[in-house]
């Protein structure tokens, strides 16, 4: 009833209890359920049902059963099944509590899409205990966690949660019949049968679902919180039935037959392509055809879990074999008792083994059959026997890949056979999306069929030849190749008839003619039944052949069945094939475990055994004590010697070598593409900040700080702290004093290892407490143990496993906002897959150096992996990648005869046995030469005699590379005593390179080493590989993957002989190439392209590097102990410009600088960047190290005196590193074909990634960082590995990249280190720089023509007396210095200056003018750059909605001296109404408020501020919050019309002014007249209003503030009286707020008598003398307090330039007073856009693009004539001619000062030799005295009525004296020459009148010349 039950349940407790305890009465025979009312009201914890937790039952979920089951239409039976499909199994119960077997239970279908693999949820979420160990699961009150078995995962247990009240006490009684549960992987709740939650979970259980069968466990949470298996759940029954349990699974006719399917779908990134069925017969949905496990694991390693809990008793007998397993297999399930290869294989008949076997013997693959396992005897077709001592007999271990159809069982000795997934998910087609198709050129529908991919299958076989193993890669371009021609056929045949494909009968005699071209090496056996016939055969024949019969390399096996249809598997029988097949299964820490179990278990002790003798048979150990003994005490002699001069060992150690400095090891240098790269890094920093995403306010950090995390290498701890040191970061960055940097480095660097916790806690608290300081954490060599910590594989007990996740990913370093996280690596694979954490723009990489290309620049090229493969094309005798044939063909005969030792093992021994006869050869036995192979021998012969050649004593290193530490051990241990017993102990050093160690050096060696480096310290010891420079060694460099050390130039050999099969990823194989990789010179590189690519260009280009001295740079030509003297400084003179765009592209075209220069002149070159490349600042990290390879190069002289003297000495040319690598890495890194990538390319990127399909394009060619990169996030995943959490949002599927990171990714050893340290150092000069302002420093001019007639003044007084102060005399000289090209203002004094002296200072080019650099306080002004917490509220342009909380309002007022209404527009936020009156209806702007002269407001200003800006949106210093205190004001901004819309997005919470469209080519002029004007009006408006309120007219304030967008800093000066000195006072000032300067002013007493008062402009030469009165009377510029009342008539005029002197001049003769307060100064900011610029004067019609620039003299022409007519205003195009024209207008003027041109009522600057005198026209106005004074010109500007001719007959001028009257038009200008009745004394000409070249739309002025007669 319970299964047919389909009705809703009501939610009535009621109803589900009478329910379930009608089920249990009708399923349990036993026990007698609880009365109902009992379950309902007894119960403690109530809790109701609501009707949403009740799920539905799934009863009709899939209608189609049956047709799912057979797609074709044919049942298949061949599990002599029915399909039970709906039965009522009620006597189920009795049946399967007895001992008969049970009638099978018919599972419900899952649904339709839903995941159905074992240990997951219909979800997809993992339920397995090993993956949720960690987790924190959240369970309803009265919910425990329980374990489930499942039969198909015996090793797992699955977690659920169960309502306790469903399970029974103590006692086995008590527990509510039915059941309740949650899902605890999605969190689906409310099953409330255990049959609908048994499917929920995959259990696919083979008999009825029972709770009390298939819960088990309760599970408990251990101390360190780690959830564990617990008590067993005490079912009634539970004592009882133990023991018949443990026998009844022992049977062979078990109905639980372990059947295993890998944890997930997409296991190793194989995805399965197989739809699973949970059927209850085990056919698939292909075509009928019985299918392998749905989701078949393959390239082994993808899981790492935490030790299993202890069987209970009733598990034991699952285990197939007895004895624990030695380590795991790279496919097997975790923790299984068994090491099974994923796919498992049911092995009815188990006999228990004695397990001696290591584990490569163990994996057997066993398919599981997807449904049920029956008891039903197994027919002999589908099962394989495997055959007694199969491996000892034949000597190899066949592996079997599983190809398409079921695997038949294994049983017998399945240790001796291996099952590899490698190609099964070729066969397997992913569904694709359609654009992924498009970018493959396939369609969807075009698939291949079984025939075809066996075909090609075999076609790949016969093709691989003898030497190479089948690389899943490459056959899946051959398929995908395939499936692209299909495409194409069938595109071509469209409608035609299709083309037949292969019928299934032409396969077999199709496949035999394949294999027939193999001679002999891939055979084909066909069978009729089933693949267990072939394979059984096939294994038959292997057991019985004899040694010297030939096998083949492979066999494939055809079913040809005709109910199945065609299956087929290849089994592997090559002795190389098969074992390279099964080593590359494992992951590289589980082939170290297996050597180290062989090591350990003296498996190794036959092979051992073979090299105790020599290759001729002698015994190895008693002819080295022979060759001792002959030798007696004394050793072969250092150096300077043949190996045949001996010298006793006291001697020996006490020869000292010549001192030879040329060691570049203590120069740190910064290389031009670090700098760039560097430079790349901060402008991607800047781009973070810039993004808008507020992830990073760089404008909020004022320090650097840094940690640097390395994976665990002392050595490379210890390099990167010489870096650190040596680069001088420490104290640039202003971390450490320079005496203790030394020291506190060692903070800056931490280690992967156990005590990164503590350190790394350490850290994350000085990031707290430090929020203004920005830390980049660098976690360099990135790709090192990316292991993630949920990937729970723990029990690999290594240590520091996913450490680096636990730091890098934890929740503090993501939300640190203080903190970047920069990841550096040279593989950086793993971190580009789809869940990486980098966004792609944050990934810089590193520049392309193409080895032609920039050779000219650069002296040093970088000689990485694509240098070395494409090497192989030069041609050259001695090419620098090699494979030692010899040596691999010596190896093959060892492998075959020890077969179950790990060929790296063997490989390891032979080698010891090659260097040691190798030794021997050399020095006493030359018989041994022909045993050592030819590559050998060379290496060992050059590492001898090269000492021997000179005083120096300078060798060569040699690296042998030994992954495993044992064997490196033993290694060090065997050469070590063949070199001693040889004498060779002081010749050449054997060193031991373990990561997890120090190097040491025996003593003698680091004595030579301080003899070279000449000046270190006695207790100096070598600690990085680089100290071992000219060092004659071994080093035998082991640990799992080299971690970026980088080695000296006296490398020489790299011997990767050991990186075999098992290596078979490109981060693998690159790395472990990339210990030779380095810098060479420039000769390397262009002799050998240059010669073999002989393009024309090429050779163009060759022949002029050759000849151009210029390009090449010096570092060679100068002694090296020079450099030091540059680099004195640490470093810090490397680059002052810290913009991130400065490029040093100049630097490269430097002329060499000669070798004696000083130190001074190389910080001047470009920003001193180029210093850092001409002069070598101290040699680069991670290895501008070994660029000349050969120890013997010593620096050329400095006699250099031709282009061609940069050859080097010596050796011709040092080359790179010589590489010998193994037969499999050679094939891979080989030569590619031309354009071709190497093979490696196309390898998985790394272990711990998998690809997401097997179809897939080949990766990008050219190696571009950036194409690179998206390729692998398109078609890798990450497995369990740092950035697996990072899984994408349920909502948009998009994965979150965390913003502060980013990927600096370079090739090995190019520089990244010198690169990021740099990167740090730009970094802080640019938060310096963000923290600093270029403000103008310059003194004021014309100054020291005025002596002191001042009134005197009390000097502390804080404000002027108006009666003293009124009565000083106004200076009417101009000292501002940005005027000093300026007409000087005729003084009385002025005319008694020498003309010499003027002329000196006068005629000066335009110079820059000087700033100076200040840090910004917390008074400044900002432009919209600046965000800080405090002023967020006032900037406030985050919202959209901002922009429509403004209104628009126009105010209309008339103007008198415009004639005519005028119109502007206010833009008011809604935050800054209160400051304006608006109408009661209408909301119409009425006037803005303004307070009272008697206000007193500590908390405000009382002047509303005006500051005119154009084309300073972002630039102009707007942001006056902090200038301001934070405190109420009111602050307009006056924009042109056109500018609005920029202004108001970026300044949305000002209020804006907008000037009326007629103005928006007008000059500044304009805008100050519209402020004053505008009011004027309104202040008059506020009188109105107030007058209303009873306040008096005159108690209204008449100020306003008018100030420039670039005042940026006020301070206050205040002199200091110095006892004893009274000459010298000092200034002492201080920065103070703009507030309290505007206050101060304000508090002046009677303020509303000044017209205008200002401060003074900033200078550092501000000195006691000019700060002697607090007070002067003169002019004031740039910020003015303006008292808009006194001043109502005198007007600014129009104009582009010193509008505000002639405003000055104008009040001044007004007679109003003018105060500046000489106490304050203003800092004025250097701002390089926007503001007052010229005008691009432009002709108005262009005639061509290319015109010359246009010259003053041309801005005014004839009136009518056929001048060029310009696109520029009149009066612009008047003032910018009258500057230049001084000459041609006025020539009696120029450098007279006593005869100034008379200009009346206006002042315009008439150029730099002219002095003009200012007259006012006004009466009662007061003017300088003219008495005496002949003018030398006239200027009359647009003169008004005031101006007449009595007035110009008061003043005398010079005899040919000249005159200019300017006027609106031509018809005004002609009237004022009457009315003023000029041609009385003047004579005019008709050609002497002109206009400004405007046309006449443009209203152009008229002026008209004239001579005095």
């Amino acid at each position: 009833m319970g299964n047919s039950y389909a009705g809703q349940l009501k939610s009535a407790r009621f109803e589900e209890a009478l329910h379930n305890s009608i089920e249990a009465s009708l399923r349990c025979s036993s026990v007698v359920p609880r009365p109902i009312f009992s379950q309902l009201y007894l119960d403690p914890d109530q809790h109701s049902f609501s009707s949403a937790d009740v799920k539905p039952k799934v009863e009709d979920l899939d209608k189609d059963l049956v047709h799912r089951y057979t797609q074709n239409g044919s049942l298949d039976f061949s599990n002599n099944l029915t399909v039970n499909e709906m039965e009522d199994d009620e006597d189920d119960e009795e049946m399967s509590d007895s001992n008969s077997p049970p009638i099978p239970y018919s599972q419900k279908p899952a649904p339709e899409g839903s995941c159905t693999t074992d240990g997951f949820c219909q979800a997809g979420k993992d339920l397995r205990l090993v993956s949720l160990c960690m987790e924190q699961i959240d369970i309803p009150a009265g919910f425990l966690l329980v374990g489930a078995k499942s039969p198909n995962l015996p090793e797992h247990i699955l977690v659920c949660a169960v309502d306790k009240r469903f399970l029974p006490d103590d006692h086995g009684k008590n527990a509510l019949l039915g059941f309740s549960g949650n899902c605890i992987g999605c969190g689906e709740r409310g099953f409330r049968y255990f049959t609908e939650f048994s499917n929920h979970i995959n259990l696919k259980l083979t008999t009825q679902p029972k709770k009390q069968k298939h819960l088990k466990y309760y599970l408990v949470r251990s101390s360190q919180g780690v959830l564990s298996k617990g008590p067993l759940i005490c079912w009634k029954e539970c004592r009882s039935r133990q023991s018949s349990t443990t026998c009844h699974s022992i049977k062979p006719n078990s109905s639980v037959s372990s059947s295993v399917t890998p944890e997930n779908g997409t296991t190793n990134g194989y995805k399965s392509g197989f739809i699973q069925t949970d059927a209850a017969n085990g056919n698939s949905s292909h075509g009928g055809k019985s299918s392998a496990s749905g989701s078949t694991p393959a390239r082994p390693g993808s899981y790492s879990l935490s030790p299993r809990p202890s069987f209970a008793s009733g598990d034991q007998a699952t285990m197939f074999i007895s004895g624990p397993p030695k380590k795991r297999h790279r496919g097997w399930y975790p923790g299984s008792p068994v090491p099974q290869p994923g796919l498992v294989v049911p092995i009815p008949t188990v006999r228990p083994l004695s397990r001696t076997e290591s584990l490569l013997s163990a994996p057997v693959p066993q398919t599981p059959l997807t449904g049920i396992l029956q008891p039903r005897p197994i027919p002999a077709g589908e099962t394989v026997i495997v055959p007694e001592n199969l491996l000892s007999n034949s000597g190899v271990r066949p592996v079997i890949l599983i190809g398409y159809g079921t695997l038949p069982y294994f049983y017998g000795n399945v240790g001796d056979i291996v099952v590899s997934p490698l190609l099964v998910n070729c066969y397997k087609i992913p569904q694709l999306e359609n654009k992924d198709l498009e970018q493959l050129g396939l369609t969807g529908s075009q698939l291949l069929s079984v025939e075809n991919m066996i075909l090609l299958t075999i076609q790949y076989l016969v093709r691989l030849g003898p030497d190479q193993i089948p690389l899943r890669e490459e056959f899946e371009q051959i398929m995908l190749k395939a499936m692209q021609e299909f495409t194409l056929r069938e595109r071509a045949l469209q409608m035609g008839a299709q083309c037949t494909p292969v019928s299934p009968g032409q396969l077999p005699w199709l496949a035999r003619l394949i294999a027939s071209v193999s001679q002999d090496l891939v055979h084909v056996i066909v069978t009729q039944n089933s693949l267990a016939e072939g394979i059984s055969e096939t294994l038959r024949t292997l057991s019985e052949m004899r040694h010297y019969q030939k096998l083949p390399d492979y066999v494939v096996t055809i079913c040809a069945s005709k109910i199945r249809g065609n299956e087929f598997c290849v089994v592997v029988l090559g002795q190389h094939q098969s074992r390279a097949l099964a080593e590359s299964m494992l992951t590289t820490s589980e082939f170290l475990k297996e050597i180290s179990y062989e090591l350990i278990t003296g498996k190794v002790s036959f092979l051992a055994s073979h090299f105790k003798t020599t290759s001729l048979g002698d015994d190895l150990d008693k002819l080295l004590e022979k060759m001792q003994q002959r030798r007696g005490d004394s050793v072969v002699t250092p150096f300077n010697g043949d190996l045949n001069e001996c010298v006793s060992p006291q001697e020996a150690a006490a020869m000292i070598p010549t001192q030879n400095l040329d060691s570049d090891n203590e120069t740190f240098q910064i290389y031009q593409p670090q700098l760039t790269v560097a430079r790349k890094l901060l402008s991607q920093v800047c781009a973070i900040a810039d993004s808008g995403s507020q992830s990073l306010d760089l404008g909020h950090f004022s320090k650097v700080d840094f940690i640097i995390i390395v994976p665990r290498s002392e050595v490379l701890v210890q390099q990167t702290l010489q870096r650190i040191r040596q680069s001088g970061v420490l104290v640039d960055l202003g971390l450490e004093e320079n005496g203790t940097a030394y020291q506190r480095a060692e903070k800056y660097v931490v280690r992967l290892d156990n005590e990164i916790q503590t350190k790394f806690e350490v850290f994350m608290r000085r990031v707290k407490q430090n929020p203004y300081t920005l830390f980049v954490l660098v976690h360099d060599n990135s790709h090192v143990e990316l292991t993630s910590v949920i990937s729970g594989s723990l029990s690999h007990g290594e240590p520091g496993h996913g450490l680096a996740d636990r730091v890098i990913n934890c929740r503090e370093v993501l939300e640190a906002f203080n903190l970047l996280v920069l990841q550096v690596t040279s593989c950086p694979y793993t971190l580009q897959t789809q869940q990486s954490r980098i966004s792609t723009s944050n990934e810089v990489h590193w520049i392309q150096l193409d080895s032609t290309e920039d050779m000219n620049g650069e002296e040093k090229l970088y000689f990485g992996l694509n240098e070395y493969s494409k090497s192989l094309q030069w041609g050259i005798t001695s090419p620098l990648l090699r494979c030692d044939e010899t040596f691999e063909k010596m190896v093959n005969t060892l492998l075959e005869r020890y077969p179950r030792l790990h060929s790296m093992v063997v490989r390891c021994y032979l080698l010891i046995q090659q260097y040691s006869e190798a030794l021997m050869a050399l020095t006493t036995m030359a018989s041994l030469r022909d045993h050592s192979t030819p590559e050998t021998l060379s290496i060992m012969d050059d590492l001898l005699s090269s000492p021997g050649k000179n005083k120096s004593g300078k060798g060569h290193m040699l690296i042998l590379r030994v992954p495993s530490v044992q064997l490196a051990m033993l290694a060090k241990e065997r050469l070590q005593e063949v070199r001693d017993k040889l004498g060779l102990q002081y010749r050449f050093e054997i060193i031991l390179g373990n990561p997890a160690s120090e190097l040491s050096v025996a003593t003698h060696f680091v004595t030579r080493l301080k003899t070279w480096r000449g000046n270190e310290a006695e207790e100096w010891i070598p600690r990085t590989y680089q100290d071992l420079e000219g060092l004659p060694c071994i080093v035998i460099l082991t640990g799992k993957d080299p971690l970026g050390e980088t080695f000296p130039r006296s490398l020489k050999y790299c011997d990767l002989r050991l990186i075999d099969s098992s290596y078979l990823t490109r981060t693998a194989l690159e790395q472990e190439v990339g210990l030779a990789c380095c810098y060479v010179s420039k000769e390397v590189v262009r002799g050998p392209t240059a010669a073999l690519d002989l393009s024309s260009k090429e050779q163009e280009r060759a022949t002029a590097s050759e000849n151009d001295a210029e390009e090449l740079l010096i570092d060679l030509e100068r002694p090296q102990s020079n450099s030091s003297a540059v680099t004195g400084t640490s470093g810090s003179i490397m680059e002052n410009g810290v913009s991130s765009s400065s490029t040093a592209d100049k630097s490269q075209k430097q002329p060499p600088t000669p070798s004696f220069q000083s130190p001074g002149n190389s910080a001047g070159l470009d920003e001193g960047v180029s210093a850092g490349i001409a002069e070598p600042l101290k040699q680069e990290c991670d290895s501008l190290g070994p660029p000349m390879a050969s120890s013997t190069t010593s620096k050329p002289s400095s006699s250099s005196s031709g282009p061609r003297t940069l050859r080097w000495p010596g050796p011709p040319a040092a080359l790179p590193p010589i590489v010998i690598l193994s037969k499999a890495a050679y094939s891979l890194l080989g030569s590619p074909r031309a354009g071709r990538l190497p093979a490696s390319a196309a390898l998985l990127p790394h272990a711990d990634v998998a690809w997401v399909s097997s179809l897939r394009p080949l990766p990008p060619r050219q190696a571009g960082g950036e194409e690179q990169s998206r390729y692998y996030r398109q078609w890798t995943s990450a497995r369990p590995h740092a950035d697996y959490s990072n899984q994408p949002d349920p909502g948009s599927g998009t994965r979150a990249c965390h913003p502060r990171r980013l990927l600096l990714s370079g090739p090995p050893q190019v520089g990244k280190t010198g690169s990021y340290l740099q990167f740090l150092r730009i970094l802080f000069r640019m938060l310096i720089r963000l923290l600093e302002v270029d403000v103008y420093d310059e003194g004021e001019i014309n100054a020291d023509h005025s002596e002191s007639s001042e009134v005197s003044q009390s000097e502390g007084e804080p404000w002027p007396d108006i009666e003293s102060f009124s009565k000083i005399p106004f200076d009417v000289s101009v000292h501002d210095p940005k005027y000093r090209l300026m007409s000087l203002v005729y003084t009385e004094k002025l005319a008694g200056v020498k003309r010499e002296a003027i002329k000196e200072s006068k005629v000066e080019e335009p110079r820059k003018r000087e700033t100076v650099s200040m840090m910004l306080t917390k008074y400044a002004a900002y432009n919209t750059f600046h965000h800080c917490e405090q002023c967020h509220q006032y900037m406030d342009f985050t919202s959209a909605s901002q922009m429509s909380d403004s209104t628009l309002h126009a105010f209309t007022f008339s103007s008198s001296m415009l004639g005519e209404e005028v119109q502007l527009y206010f833009i008011i936020p809604k935050s800054k109404e209160s400051h304006f009156v608006f109408s009661k209806q209408g909301k119409h702007l009425e006037s803005m408020r303004l307070p009272l002269v008697s206000d007193k407001n500590l908390n405000a200003v009382k002047s509303p501020i005006f500051t005119p800006s154009s084309g300073r949106h972002e630039h102009g210093l707007l942001n006056l919050f902090h200038a301001m205190e934070g405190i109420s004001h009111l602050h307009l901004l006056v924009v042109k019309e056109y500018e609005m819309p920029l202004y108001r997005k970026y300044w949305p919470n000002h209020i804006m002014l907008v000037l009326p469209g007629m103005f928006n080519n007008a000059g500044v002029g304009a805008a100050r007249f519209l402020i004053k004007e505008l009011s004027y009006h309104n202040l008059e408006l506020e009188r109105n209003r107030l007058e209303e309120l009873g306040i008096k007219r005159q108690c209204v304030w008449p100020f306003i503030v008018v100030m420039d967008d670039s005042c940026v800093l006020w301070n206050i000066h205040s002199v200091e009286e110095q006892s004893g000195q009274p000459v010298e006072t000092g200034v002492s000032s201080k920065n103070v707020s703009l507030k309290s300067v505007l206050q101060h002013i304000e508090a002046t007493p009677k303020i509303i008598h000044y017209a205008i008062l200002g401060i003074q402009k900033w200078s550092s030469k501000l000195t006691s003398q000019s700060l002697k009165s607090p007070f002067s009377r003169c002019h004031v510029h740039d910020f003015i307090l303006l008292n808009i009342d006194l001043t109502q008539n005198v007007q600014y005029d129009f104009k582009y330039f010193c509008e505000d002197v002639d405003f000055n001049l104008r009040t001044n003769s007004s007679g109003l007073l003018i105060c500046r307060f000489n106490n304050f100064s203003l800092m004025k900011k250097q701002v390089q856009v926007g503001g007052q610029r010229d005008f691009i004067i432009k002709p108005k019609i262009m005639v061509s693009e290319s015109l010359a620039p246009i010259l003053p003299l041309q801005y005014v022409c004839a009136p009518d004539s056929e001048h060029t007519l310009l696109a520029a205003p009149a009066q612009f195009l008047l003032e910018k001619f009258l500057q230049h024209a001084s000459y041609k207008l006025f020539p009696k003027a120029i450098q007279n000062f006593r005869s100034p041109v008379l200009a009346i009522d206006c002042y315009l600057n008439i150029g730099p030799e002219v002095a003009i005198c200012y007259v006012s026209s006004r009466p009662h106005s007061s003017n300088v005295n003219c008495e005496g004074v002949c003018f030398s010109g006239l200027l009359l500007y647009l003169c008004d009525s005031f101006v007449g001719a009595d007035l110009l007959k008061k003043f005398k001028f010079l005899k040919g004296a000249t005159l200019c009257v300017i006027c609106q038009d031509r018809s005004s200008l002609r009237q004022t020459i009457v009315r003023l009745e000029l041609e009385d004394e003047w004579q005019f000409r008709l050609r002497d009148e002109f206009q400004t070249a405007n046309s006449n739309d443009d209203k152009p002025l008229y002026f008209l010349t004239g001579r005095h007669v």
